[in-house]
């Protein structure tokens, strides 16, 4: 039976041309859109705040109104099918207009949905400065802990504003999207205080060479900053850790404590940015000569309109001016695909 309802779009006809068209509801688009990027009902379950077997319902409804089958399902891992893969970019489209006709209808009384990754982040510190600029604008945030996680929220319209390093996530941000270079934030390693490089006041990344580093603590959610110690560790002469236990995904969430057990018991230095929260029983050196960078980028879809994005640009203005976020040290490495950013920004 066809839906009439304003939640429902006619798109059938994208995976079975055949077939005459129904109307497809936008939250079971959204639902297929969450599965089909986790791979993984628990998780996409979690991330959408429904039960899993409500979301293996919705997914089972609407392949029967497209009248294929979106997903390969056992015991041990879920894949997309041929019709599957052929709607998750026409579904992502498709929800990008909604969201963007929703905005432009219900206006800016919503609150705006920002990630600031964690708490005590730049972004976070962008966001605090934002709600004092423009007080009676709703902001809230967001923790997905990289910029992987938040990407997808924000393609399957769960956030409005990300903050990150935009290269090294399976999938492209499209060039459709708004990109502003917010800060080159310096990098360091957090090591135990009886390591013998924390005697140093800063390390040059010459003494990386040989080295373990544990480029990600265990957290799946960001890739990106995975991609970027690889690409550290290969031109220093350093080693990624290998890879994590799945259990070490709760350890990269937790508290202090447990980042440094963490650092204890494995003896590898954790990359990580100067500006960490403490760890106690743990030191943070800069590493120099040349100074690593993370290139903090925020992110949103064209047409945004909130007052609480207009507040952002402008903490973020101020941030610059006071804090000098886009200076760079000299020198300064950052990985190949990222000199492109700050080269730009630098052009007279």
């Amino acid at each position: 039976m066809s839906n009439t309802s304003s939640n429902a779009i006619d798109y059938a006809s994208v995976v079975n041309p055949g077939r005459p068209v129904r109307d497809v509801s936008v939250r079971l688009l959204r639902n297929f859109v969450a599965v089909a990027e986790d791979l993984h009902f628990g998780r996409a379950a979690a991330r959408l705040f429904i039960a899993q077997q409500a979301l293996s319902r919705d997914i089972g409804r609407l392949e029967q109104q497209l009248g294929v089958r979106l997903f390969d399902r056992s015991t041990r891992r879920v894949t997309l099918t041929v019709e599957g893969k052929r709607l998750l970019p026409r579904a992502r489209e498709l929800l990008a207009m909604h969201d963007r006709l929703a905005e432009e209808v219900l206006g800016t009384d919503r609150p705006l949905l920002v990630d600031v990754l964690r708490a005590r982040s730049t972004p976070q510190r962008v966001l605090n400065l934002a709600r004092s600029l423009a007080p009676d604008a709703a902001m809230e945030a967001r923790y997905h802990g990289g910029f992987g996680a938040a990407f997808r929220a924000l393609i399957g319209g769960g956030l409005d504003v990300a903050f990150g390093r935009t290269r090294g996530v399976p999938e492209p941000v499209p060039d459709a999207f708004i990109h502003r270079l917010v800060r080159v934030e310096p990098l360091g390693l957090l090591l135990p205080g009886e390591h013998p490089l924390a005697e140093a006041v800063a390390i040059p990344v010459s003494a990386l060479q040989g080295l373990v580093i544990d480029t990600s603590a265990g957290n799946p959610e960001a890739p990106e900053w995975v991609d970027l110690g690889a690409y550290l560790c290969h031109e220093f002469g350093a080693h990624p850790a290998p890879e994590h236990h799945p259990g070490a995904a709760a350890v990269a969430g937790a508290g202090p404590e447990e980042t440094a057990h963490h650092v204890r018991s494995t003896g590898w230095p954790i990359l990580t940015m100067i500006e960490t929260p403490p760890v106690p029983g743990v030191v943070v050196r800069p590493l120099i000569d040349p100074v690593p960078l993370y290139p903090w980028t925020m992110v949103h879809r064209p047409g945004l309109r909130h007052p609480g994005l207009d507040a952002l640009q402008r903490a973020i203005d101020q941030r610059t001016d006071a804090e000098h976020w886009l200076e760079s040290p000299d020198p300064w490495w950052l990985p190949p695909p990222d000199r492109p950013l700050l080269s730009a920004h630098q052009r007279p």
